[in-house]
């Protein structure tokens, strides 16, 4: 496999709605934002990779082929992938793969949702048109009839990581404070505010132990990245690339309750543990060579759709000792001047969550970081390593963590 690298990246506000342009225009602006960045121009690009998560969201069977001819690649490779809230991330997966491969020398990545055009405004006061077509990832046959929606289904693992460890609600608020915290200093963030850990504990339950304020907002937007192979980075003379250093993904059993400590994935525990992403985190640690990440990187965007899962996710990315994510907030060290921050950008709390364009938000926050261009956000850079942590699907039965270096 060759070495890759993120030579351009384009990004949106993320925004709760964008009623002025259609999804395949969001994604014209970054694509145009990242292609300038990188000094090429779309026929360049040899292949495209689009994250576009949900058919309904966009009211579109098969978006990413009217995104791929807005965006004049007609004639050329392009291809989506869908896998819930890890979608971005998985297309950055696709992306990589198709340059490291050898398949193409430059790939263009462009995660887009126009999540909230599937409002049925006329039946406002039922269950929101963009809930029903996310709770349609969950199995049809049984969950789904149950009641089972994204917040139940990721609020099953926190309650079982509370009774396993003792984990608490104020502690997983400390994640909402520092996340909108930190969305104050970037200018794309859909939710920056000042809030306290009072503020959580007294907004609106939505699925126990999440409140209003522990989950984040459905979002509109786009991201984009060019990624290169190494010897057409030398042949452009781009000086300083960011590196993709390792990727490691795994998938876990789809139904929660099936996660046994008894299976192939026994030994990083059971429902309480996010399993699957502890192996993703292995692979894309050992492809990297790193043996000790709390003191190898700079800094971390770990996926937050909810509050408990970043805690569960400082565990299963070897940050802190499993049962003791809650303590390793509450000694500061994923703060924006902690030891190892987590999430500057506001992460999907704080920036919002486009579902198809957040994993590659993440991958774009990382390479803004490790080559000083962060603003206010910046945070100090001194081994030149920055990861990525993406999830999705029933229970986060998607996972992938991605190295990047400078």
């Amino acid at each position: 496999m060759g070495r890759v690298a993120v030579v351009g990246t384009g990004q949106t506000k993320f925004e709760a709605r964008v009623p002025e342009k259609t999804y395949y225009e969001l994604a014209f602006d970054v694509a145009k934002e990242a292609l300038n960045e990188a000094g090429i121009t779309h026929r360049d690009v040899d292949s495209a990779v689009y994250g576009i998560y949900n058919d309904l969201f966009e009211r579109q069977v098969m978006p990413d082929t009217f995104v791929h001819d807005y965006l004049g690649f007609y004639g050329k490779s392009g291809t989506r992938v869908t896998t819930g809230g890890a979608t971005g991330a998985y297309a950055f997966r696709a992306g990589y793969a198709e340059v490291a491969s050898g398949l193409s020398d430059t790939t263009i990545v462009i995660g887009v949702e126009k999540a909230q055009d599937v409002f049925d405004w006329a039946q406002y006061k039922s269950t929101p048109e963009v809930l029903k077509s996310i709770a349609y990832s969950s199995d049809m046959t049984w969950e789904y009839p149950l009641g089972v929606q994204a917040a139940s289904s990721y609020a099953l693992l926190a309650t079982a990581h509370m009774r396993k460890y003792g984990t608490t609600e104020e502690q997983a608020a400390l994640v909402s404070v520092k996340n909108h915290g930190n969305a104050k200093n970037n200018p794309y963030a859909q939710s920056p505010m000042d809030i306290t850990v009072e503020d959580v504990m007294k907004s609106r339950m939505i699925s126990y132990p999440f409140k209003m304020l522990d989950c984040s907002l459905y979002t509109e937007g786009a991201s984009a990245v060019i990624l290169m192979s190494e010897k057409k980075v030398r042949e452009m003379g781009i000086s300083d690339p960011v590196w993709v250093a390792g990727i490691g993904s795994s998938n876990d059993r789809s139904f929660p309750g099936f996660r046994s400590v008894n299976d192939f994935l026994g030994n990083y525990g059971d429902i309480a543990d996010l399993r699957g992403h502890y192996e993703a985190a292995r692979i894309a640690y050992r492809a990297a060579g790193i043996q000790n990440p709390l003191k190898e990187l700079d800094l971390a965007e770990i996926h937050d759709a909810f509050s408990f899962t970043e805690i569960q996710g400082y565990e299963a990315m070897g940050l802190a000792h499993p049962g003791k994510g809650g303590k390793f907030i509450e000694d500061g060290i994923p703060q924006i001047h902690g030891d190892l921050p987590v999430s500057p950008s506001g992460g999907l709390i704080g920036a919002g969550h486009a579902v198809g364009a957040t994993g590659v938000m993440q991958i774009v926050e990382i390479t803004k970081q490790l080559t000083g261009e962060a603003g206010k956000r910046q945070v100090e850079i001194r081994n030149g390593k920055g990861l990525a942590h993406s999830i999705g699907g029933p229970g986060s039965s998607y996972c992938t963590v991605t190295i990047l270096e400078a």
